[in-house]
Formats: C-alpha cells, sequence, structure tokens
C-alpha cells in the first residue's frame, strides 16, 4: 500500500504585498501581523453630568480594524477564529472586544479582508508587520459528518498564495467543479479525492 495522507487546500490571495503567517512548532496556532501601520490613542473622558443625584462621565474608547493583509477562501463546513496573541495586551496596551472573532466560509471572496476588531487602553502604534493576533481553522457547527470525518484524518493544511486575481478566480473554479478542498498527495489525475 502507497504512503498517503490528507491535505487540505486553502487559496489565499494576498491584499497587500508582504502579508505573510507565522507557524511555529511549539505552538497550535499562526501568528498573523499588522497590514498597515496605526496609531491609536487612550480612551477619552467626556463631559461630567448628574442623574439621579449622582455624577457620571461618559467615557469614549477607539475602536480600530486592524487590515492583516489578506482574504481567504475557506472550505464549506469550516470557520477560522482569530484571537489575541498572549502579548498582544503588554505590548501594544489593545484588546479585542469580540474575541474571539468568528470568519466563516462565506466570508471568501478576493476582497474580503481578514481584520482584527482592536480598542485601545492607552496610546499606542501598531506597526507594519507587528505579529497582533493568531488563528486557527476548524469545523464549524453547519459541518456535515463527512467534513468532520475528513477534518479528523487531515494531516496537513496548505496554504496556496495568489498576488493575481485572475488566478484566484481560475483556482476558485477548479475547486468548486472538483468538489472537494482535501486532495491526497501524488494524485496523478487531479486534486480531488474521488480519483
Amino acid at each position: 500500500m502507497k504512503n498517503w495522507k490528507l491535505l487540505m487546500k486553502i487559496l489565499v490571495h494576498e491584499i497587500t504585498p508582504g502579508s505573510k503567517f507565522d507557524f511555529y512548532k511549539k505552538g497550535e496556532w499562526i501568528d498573523l501581523r499588522a497590514a498597515e501601520t496605526i496609531t491609536m490613542h487612550s480612551p477619552q473622558a467626556g463631559t461630567q453630568y448628574e442623574r439621579d443625584n449622582k455624577k457620571y462621565r461618559d467615557v469614549k474608547f477607539e475602536h480600530t480594524l486592524i487590515p492583516l493583509g489578506f482574504s481567504m477562501a475557506l472550505p464549506n463546513g469550516f470557520e477560522a477564529l482569530i484571537a489575541p496573541r498572549s502579548g498582544t495586551y503588554g505590548k501594544y496596551h489593545i484588546i479585542q472586544p469580540n474575541s474571539p472573532g468568528v470568519i466563516d466560509s462565506s466570508y471568501s471572496g478576493t476582497n474580503d479582508e481578514w481584520k482584527m476588531s482592536a480598542v485601545a487602553m492607552d496610546d499606542c502604534t501598531i506597526e507594519k508587520g507587528d505579529r497582533v493576533c493568531q488563528f486557527r481553522i476548524q469545523p464549524s457547527q453547519k459541518a456535515t459528518w463527512w467534513q468532520k470525518l475528513k477534518w479528523i484524518f487531515t494531516q496537513n493544511i496548505e496554504f496556496i498564495c495568489y498576488h493575481n486575481v485572475d488566478h484566484w478566480y481560475r483556482a476558485w473554479i477548479k475547486k468548486i467543479y472538483r468538489r472537494d478542498y482535501l486532495s491526497i498527495k501524488n494524485c496523478s489525475k487531479c486534486y480531488c479525492l474521488y480519483c
């Protein structure tokens, strides 16, 4: 019997040149970097007012969506979770208010850029290329038993990066016709699971 393994192939469209993932053997999640330099400011206290004989002061927090520089065509039945890295707050003084952020497979167009929602707790500047968050891929709650079974037997995920939008659409059309997002390595005919 030949040595084979299931391989999940995921298309990635690089919107901002130089955007990349960071893989570390020790960690389980994949690090993501800011695609542009962003300056955020600390919370600002508003005018004091009185209500029911008590004094109040509204505080406004600055909210920003940090672009991550790419879009990704997740397979049907799968989703990605985005969460801050362990040192994000200590280094940049930002929090992710909707942590973890969820991106499902319907958000898969070439212009559907991934972004991290961030609120500043202090003045800070995030430089382009700073590692601010991390993500992982998992089956969604709508995943069929077949999709879950494929996930169990998948040993590797291959991210295929496209800089040219025409190549993205050509590859996307091929994936639709192949009906499958998993492939067996060294398949002689095509990348589908049914050859």
